[in-house]
């Protein structure tokens, strides 16, 4: 391991969060006031830039931008979303969202708790889950039975920066990083490797650095587009809809309101909000073929045909559900589009509390499914992704019809083109490592909530590892996670990291070999051989062969 090949990495991404963190100061500055903008944001500021210049500065070499490996990509990509993280929940501690340092007349294991209710917020922010710990028995800032509405009650400036956490992690950090990292220490395709959840590699432009501005540009465009119609529609205020778009698009979830969606009670407003979430899980890469006006190259892809079938089946399956339990065909039809497009693009929105009596056992296992398996590889949502589903089930069927016909040779493909031996052992180890450590963190979140009921332990396992957020259970649309206690929030936010990391890069970071020193001249050749093995993919492959 190249430990200032990954401090360059981690500098330079803590120098990069300087700038959100200072516009999230000037705004907080602006409606909260000066007070409250020193002492949320300037222990950030400090902190990050003071980190990462010292990084840089004493714990790099001057030749550690032509030493970067695989290997330190992956680690490096691992360890920046804990480290943004931690840097991330300083403006909630400091700042009085929840109990910390500077709020009067507490105890030190409240400061403690605010911490780790802290670390969970801006975890569940950047990993774009959306669950919350905002509530009236955590947050100095909401009085039990005066204050209404706990969320929309927290400082504007504080709301902004936490709609922001999921803006930045929906695209992913290391996205935004390439423009900066591939000019400043090169190795961009490395980094974007290991970022598996953002959107495909397929160059859309002939540089690495064009590509990535080419997605952030269309990322910012949905984002304003999404904003200008949802303040049109009058439901909203300037400060929701800008809040909402920077939520909608990177699937995140966060609303300002306790009630989600369900409070503005819109139509207009949730007929917009889905067809963004729809958007978002869609590979990014076939969204710019669809803006340069290419839509036969978009519609003939397959993972985007199985989307449109899973979603509107998804759909159809919720509304007949809730027709047969009893509720109007209006009310069905609209509560099952949200919902399933919400839950299926792990966007954790919410226009309706599913778990009330009138949602059957039948809709709640729908959900479940759309959670666990989320959208279209490329996007911003969560989740298994299709592709990888349908690439398991091709397989298992090819075993199947193996049993029937021994001689038969038959050969995975995708859009018509093989699927290689190597891309198919990989998701299916993927597949095999999340059930794996579904059923693990079940056993252990059981043992730090012994009080809770199997269903409510098991699907805050699959919404964290899906980064789906509101769940099914009681922790539901009208619950937030605030009465878990601190070990079971330190691991669903453990869960969320390895779900926005998609298990691979997290194992990689984890395992004892990657952290083994390695015997002078050995270089490239101990290297990344075994992840090369799984993940080693020519720079320029078409976009669907990106697991």
């Amino acid at each position: 391991m190249r430990s200032d090949v990954v401090n360059l990495i981690l500098g330079w991404t803590l120098v990069a969060l300087t700038v959100p963190l200072l516009a999230c100061f000037a705004l907080t500055w602006w409606l909260d006031g000066l007070p409250l903008a020193l002492q949320a944001f300037l222990p950030a500021i400090v902190v990050s830039s003071g980190v990462g210049t010292c990084m840089l500065a004493l714990f790099t070499r001057t030749n550690s931008a032509e030493r970067l490996r695989d290997l330190e990509a992956f680690v490096g990509v691992g360890l920046v979303w804990p480290v943004t993280v931690l840097i991330g929940a300083l403006p909630y501690w400091f700042g009085g969202m929840f109990v910390g340092p500077l709020t009067p007349n507490v105890e030190l294991l409240d400061i403690a708790r605010g911490f780790v209710n802290s670390w969970f917020e801006s975890m569940s922010g950047f990993t774009t889950t959306g669950a919350t710990v905002i509530s009236h028995n955590m947050s100095p800032n909401c009085i039990p039975g005066t204050t209404p509405d706990c969320i929309y009650a927290q400082p504007r400036g504080l709301l902004i920066w936490r709609s922001l956490t999921q803006w930045f992690g929906g695209m992913g950090i290391i996205m935004l990083g390439m423009m900066i990292l591939s000019r400043v220490i090169g190795g961009g395709m490395a980094l974007a490797r290991a970022e598996l959840t953002g959107p495909s590699l397929s160059r859309l432009r002939p540089k690495l650095k064009q590509t990535a501005i080419a997605l952030w540009g269309l990322y910012i465009f949905l984002t304003l587009t999404e904003f200008l119609l949802l303040y049109l529609t009058g439901a909203m205020d300037l400060f929701d809809s800008v809040n909402h778009a920077l939520t909608t698009m990177p699937s995140g979830g966060y609303s300002t309101r306790d009630a989600s969606i369900g409070y503005y009670d819109s139509i207009l407003v949730e007929s917009i909000i889905v067809v963004f979430m729809f958007m978002a899980g869609v590979n990014f890469a076939l969204l710019w073929f669809i803006r340069d006006g290419n839509f036969q190259r978009a519609f003939k892809d397959e993972e985007f045909r199985i989307y449109l079938v899973y979603m509107i089946v998804a759909i159809l399956a919720i509304k007949l559900s809730l027709f047969i339990s009893g509720v109007d065909l209006g009310t069905s039809f609209r509560d099952s589009i949200f919902q399933a497009v919400s839950f299926g693009t792990s966007t954790g929105y919410t226009s309706a509390n599913y778990m009330d009596e009138s949602w059957p056992l039948a809709a709640h296992i729908i959900l479940f499914i759309l959670m666990v398996v989320g959208a279209s590889a490329g996007s911003t949502a969560g989740g298994l992704k299709l592709l990888r589903v349908n690439i398991a089930f091709k397989v298992a069927m090819r075993e199947l019809t193996r049993i029937a016909q021994p001689r038969k040779v038959q050969q995975i493909r995708m859009n018509g083109e093989v699927v290689e031996d190597k891309q198919l052992s990989l998701v299916i180890g993927m597949l095999f490592i999340w059930v794996a450590l579904f059923f693990l963190s079940s056993l252990v979140l059981a043992v730090f909530m012994p009080s809770e009921s199997f269903e409510s332990v098991t699907m805050v396992v699959a919404s964290s590892l899906g980064n789906t957020g509101p769940t099914l259970g009681d922790y539901g649309p009208e619950e937030t996670w605030a009465t878990m206690n601190s070990g079971a929030l330190v691991i669903t936010s453990i869960l969320m990291w390895f779900g926005r990391l998609e298990l691979l890069t997290a194992i990689i970071v984890l395992h004892p070999h990657t952290w083994r020193r390695e015997e002078k001249g050995s270089g490239e050749r101990q290297g990344m051989a075994m992840v090369k093995r799984m993940l080693e993919r020519d720079e320029d492959d078409d976009q669907n062969k990106v697991i």
